[in-house]
């Protein structure tokens, strides 16, 4: 399977920035440019870029820290002498004092070591919601795709019924013009091919509605428009449930997401833990300082000196007023609560699981009626119109079988993509959706 960090790289090597201008379009081609520009991928992106920031040794304090530095004091006096209170002496003082200091965190409890591990586990827990996001992505996108060819495909549809319809209506005004035929055939036929006309300028608007889904999918401009090269087809693999069931108990991002905060809520345990441990810490530096003292009248007095240091220092908790068994308990309790989240996560994806994959049975039943239906529609079409010009039936029987293939044929295009949206659910499900499309 392809992870989120190299489908990023893919999408970037494999593209250019936008899609603008250019003609046509295939499902693949979307899907890169709509994660590119996907506004939630591109945060979310951010937030793991974050969390690999935050996981290193130097956030929970397993390097000393270190600060240099300097104190300079310049000062004047002007006081009384100590052995003859009404005379006063002046001096002035000039000092600077350089240092070097060093505080490192010895032992904490093993609480360096847990909380790296928690880091790690939060780095682990950005990427999966960053790859869910990407799922969801890619999904929303196939659908939008499909929905454009899905529109697309009932127009030329309503555009063939409109095409007979016109047919019929000249054809009765030709036979009106000859006498053959009464004015209510014609009005008859005149009401039907406005009412496809109308059901036909619907579905125009159908079709750019649903294009600028897309492009809102895509980022692209609400104005651009593109070809769709995909044809709208749909694969019908044969699915096992127990397969489906392993794969996603395995791959499922929501799952594995789950499970990884599971494990930040057993090293919270651990790390509270390590507050009943005693507490090692070094101090150590070194500090130089010159003094120069000048009184009135006197010549000025310069020292200078040179000092370090190495202090440890060893503390333990005693009692608290029990903060930290609190603490111990709270985190023992909040890791019991996600053990439940857990469970309850693998039973309702389980449920939902068997749902999506009767379902998917069924459509693929449906598909199959579908297609034998709008081939006997087709052909009953073909015969109903030969038929109908003969004069062996009328034009409201006619009209019934227009009506019958118009039925048959959207119900297989919506069979096709029903079938789309729940295979597409079953891949995401099981966590095949990036790998497969």
């Amino acid at each position: 399977m392809l992870t989120y960090r190299f489908l990023k790289i893919l999408i970037i090597l494999a593209i250019p920035m936008s899609l603008a201008g250019q003609d046509s379009l295939s499902l693949g081609n979307a899907l890169q440019i709509g994660l590119q520009n996907n506004f939630q991928v591109q945060i979310f992106e951010q937030e793991y870029e974050i969390a690999k920031l935050n996981n290193s040794w130097g956030t929970v304090g397993r390097f000393p820290s270190v600060s240099l530095g300097a104190t300079n004091i310049n000062r004047y006096d002007d006081s009384p002498l100590q052995t003859n209170p009404d005379e006063r002496a002046e001096y002035t003082t000039h000092s600077i004092s350089p240092y070097v200091n060093a505080n490192w965190l010895l032992f904490s409890g093993f609480g360096v070591k847990m909380n790296k591990d928690k880091l790690e586990l939060l780095e682990s827990l950005s990427e999966g919601y960053s790859t869910l996001v990407v799922e969801n992505t890619i999904q929303a996108i196939i659908l939008g795709y499909y929905k454009v060819l899905l529109e697309q495909e009932k127009l030329e549809i309503l555009h063939k019924v409109k095409a007979l319809s016109g047919d019929r209506f000249r054809y009765e005004q030709a036979r009106q013009d000859l006498g053959s035929s009464v004015t209510f055939d014609v009005l008859q036929a005149k009401n039907s091919f406005y009412s496809d006309s109308t059901n036909y300028l619907l579905q125009q608007l159908n079709v750019k509605n649903a294009n600028l889904n897309l492009n809102l999918l895509l980022g692209e401009p609400v104005e651009s428009q593109f070809f769709l090269t995909d044809s709208f087809q749909v694969k019908r693999p044969t699915y096992n449930y127990d397969t489906l069931y392993n794969s996603m108990m395995a791959d499922n991002k929501n799952l594995r997401n789950q499970y990884v905060n599971q494990e930040i809520l057993k090293k919270e345990i651990g790390i509270q833990k390590s507050n009943l441990y005693p507490v090692v810490s070094m101090n150590a530096g070194a500090d130089y300082g010159e003094r120069r003292l000048k009184y009135t009248d006197m010549d000025p007095i310069n020292t200078n000196s040179f000092d370090y240091y190495a202090n440890f220092t060893l503390s333990f908790n005693l009692f608290n007023g029990g903060n930290t068994r609190r603490a111990i308990k709270a985190a023992q309790i909040s890791e019991q609560i996600g053990q439940l989240e857990t469970r309850e996560l693998e039973q309702t994806l389980g449920n939902y699981l068997l749902n999506q994959y009767d379902l998917y049975s069924i459509r693929k039943q449906l598909y199959e009626v579908a297609e034998v239906n709008i081939e006997s529609a087709e052909l009953n079409m073909q015969i109903s119109t030969e038929k109908y010009r003969s004069g062996t039936i009328n034009s409201f029987n006619f009209r019934d079988v227009q009506l019958i293939y118009l039925n048959a044929a959207f119900r297989r295009l919506e069979a096709i993509y029903d079938l789309i949206d729940t295979r597409t659910e079953l891949l995401r499900l099981t966590g095949g959706i990036i790998s497969e499309e």
